[in-house]
């Protein structure tokens, strides 16, 4: 998950703090040392995560572009210069720019604004952005919401008291709703100091960049992995009391299963899965097949060192991607997701993991994953002797309604040319009995359905007329369908349950004529 930093450098920002027996800062001063606490924890824990330094005022500018080198944020962060006047909607526009050029309108990204909660003045204030969203054009609307999914963070290196004296925790508000309320504000506990903007970008790290460390296990072997970004509650609406459902740090895998049988699930998110690698103090994911990073020697060193012990995570991801299968493994009561490969280029390819939606069945072709078992309990092996066919996906025991030739009819023509293929048929009897009696059956049900019983009794009356319409060379098996079929029309169309049961055909009436219009097989 992406991160933008948003950093006010606007002309307040340069407002002088004075602390205890030491030299005087400006909150600038106090925001450079909040960030740089940020990127340190970013560059322990969180190296394969790229991030950006957009500075802004009256305009914006991309600082530092995505990259993975917090060397290059820092010393761009230490290099800020002070501008004019704060002019924060322009900004927001340029943030949404930047990510959707890098990495599309589905990626979700995390924007880190921090400011003084000064909003500006006049036009190109914030105050004035807000209240003029609703008389805005198509082609000049508020970037907010973002185009992407996104979490917004604002910094305030002020007070709860000090904003609490005008309305900018109100607009700070607005701005958060507008975003799908996804986010959260974050103020200074006491006066300004160096301790208290500290105590602030902690509260941040705590609730957006916390690694999330779980046990990753199979039968007897397990790995130490660790997750990326932190896989977030999962609330389920459907519920009837909804209470959000977090996964496990004990990940276990349940079973392997094909690529092709899993094909392409609807997942609630996918996650970067790195092992962690203990040697001589060092803490960290190893690189081995799962995945390659811009690295200094000294960390090289330090991941060659680590990369001598045995590692399941690693063996795990290399037959994955040499078997071409995917692991099903368990989050949660009835919670399920995959592990597998996935190569960014030829040369890299990392361990991810995709959240299935919770539930015992979220893959519908696969049945419940609680009955899979291993092939070899089966009685013969479902894929075939040449692994030249698959048991999945599963037949539902039930036809599904959207599997049956469902009659419609949505104009009067439709209507029409299904009752006079009743009567072509009609003609035509006995050769064409059982067609016709399946076309009979067919409106019938659909009638019934309806509840349109005129149409029954308008077809019986129909039939009765062609019954009488037969010519003298007609076979007599012929009038005596005629009529039982109309007959049976007309008991349906009275709504009598006895004779209206939308599951009962009509059959054929037994004749024992013979000729050479019909044969044996025709007559039941």
């Amino acid at each position: 998950m992406p991160t933008v930093v948003l950093m006010d450098v606007s002309l307040s920002m340069t407002r002088p703090v004075q602390l205890d027996g030491t030299e005087e800062f400006q909150r600038k001063n106090l925001a450079v040392h909040g960030l740089t606490m940020l990127f340190e924890h970013m560059a322990t824990n969180y190296r394969l995560e790229f991030t950006a330094l957009v500075a802004f005022s009256s305009l914006w500018e991309l600082m530092v572009p995505f990259t993975r080198d917090y060397n290059t944020l820092q010393e761009a962060l230490n290099n800020l210069e002070d501008y004019d006047k704060t002019c924060l909607e322009p900004a927001l526009q340029g943030v949404s720019n930047i990510v959707q050029q890098e990495w599309g309108s589905t990626c979700p990204c995390q924007v880190v604004l921090v400011t003084d909660g000064s909003l500006g003045i006049g036009r190109g204030s914030l105050r004035h952005s807000l209240s003029t969203i609703k008389h805005r054009s198509e082609d000049k609307k508020f970037p907010l919401p973002f185009p992407f999914p996104a979490k917004l963070y604002i910094m305030c290196i002020a007070n709860a008291e000090e904003l609490q004296n005008s309305d900018t925790l109100d607009n700070l508000e607005q701005l958060l709703s507008l975003n799908g309320g996804e986010g959260q504000i974050f103020t200074v506990e006491g006066p300004l100091c160096l301790k208290n903007v500290q105590s602030l970008f902690g509260k941040l790290i705590d609730q957006a960049y916390t690694p999330f460390h779980a046990v990753l296990r199979c039968g007897n072997l397990s790995s130490d992995v660790q997750v990326f970004p932190r896989p977030e509650p999962v609330i389920m609406d459907e519920e009837v009391d909804p209470a959000p459902r977090t996964i496990l740090t004990d990940l276990e895998i349940v079973g392997f299963i094909e690529i092709g049988d899993i094909s392409s699930p609807p997942v609630l998110s996918r996650h970067l899965v790195l092992p962690i690698a203990v040697n001589k103090g060092f803490l960290g994911p190893t690189f081995m097949g799962t995945g390659t990073t811009d690295e200094t020697e000294e960390e090289n060193s330090a991941n060659q060192m680590a990369g001598k012990s045995p590692n399941f995570c690693v063996l795990l991801h290399g037959s994955l991607k040499v078997e071409g299968m995917v692991a099903l493994v368990q989050l949660g009561p009835e919670w399920y997701g995959m592990l597998y490969s996935q190569a960014d280029s030829k040369k890299k390819s990392n361990l991810m993991m995709s959240l299935f939606e919770p539930g015992p069945e979220p893959l519908p072709w696969l049945g419940k994953v609680s009955q899979l078992g291993p092939t070899s309990d089966a009685k013969e092996n479902p894929y075939g002797e040449d692994d030249s066919k698959s048991p999945f996906p599963l037949q539902p025991k039930s036809k599904r309604s959207y599997a049956q030739n469902v009659t419609v009819w949505i104009k009067p023509s439709g209507l029409q040319t299904d009752v006079q293929k009743i009567l072509r048929n009609a003609r035509k009897l006995p050769e064409k009995t059982q067609t016709f009696y399946k076309e009979l059956n067919r409106l019938r049900k659909a009638a019934l359905a309806f509840g349109f019983w005129d149409l029954l009794k308008g077809v019986a009356d129909l039939l009765e007329r062609e019954c009488t319409l037969l010519p003298d060379t007609a076979h007599p098996d012929a009038a005596f369908q005629l009529s039982h079929a109309a007959q049976q029309l007309k008991l349906a169309s009275t709504g009598d349950s006895q004779y209206a049961a939308f599951d009962h055909n009509i059959t054929p009436m037994l004749t024992d004529f013979s000729g050479s219009g019909s044969s044996d097989r025709d007559r039941m």
